[in-house]
């Protein structure tokens, strides 16, 4: 039987393998272009509370939502712009 998908951050499914590999990337991105850590936990708050995230993914666009909301000039790609 396949596990049902969650509504939930890509750092609750498991996928510890894919999260390290995320996580190194933001730590990898210059301060210019990276979120601040506020913002950042911001962003994945209201992510966690959308109907569009599955599994750690966006599902308007596709993208791991860690990834999306570690960049500065990034926005939610909803029509209601959650952040």
């Amino acid at each position: 039987m396949t596990e049902k998908p969650c509504r939930c951050l890509l750092s609750e499914t498991g996928e510890k393998e894919l999260l390290e590999n995320i996580r190194e990337y933001i730590s990898g991105l210059d301060e210019n272009v990276k979120a601040d850590e506020e913002t950042y936990r911001r962003r994945l708050s209201l992510c966690e509370k959308c109907e569009k995230l599955q599994n750690g993914v966006c599902l308007k666009c596709g993208c791991y939502v860690e990834m999306r909301a570690a960049v500065r000039n990034n926005r939610c790609p909803s029509e209601n712009k959650y952040w």
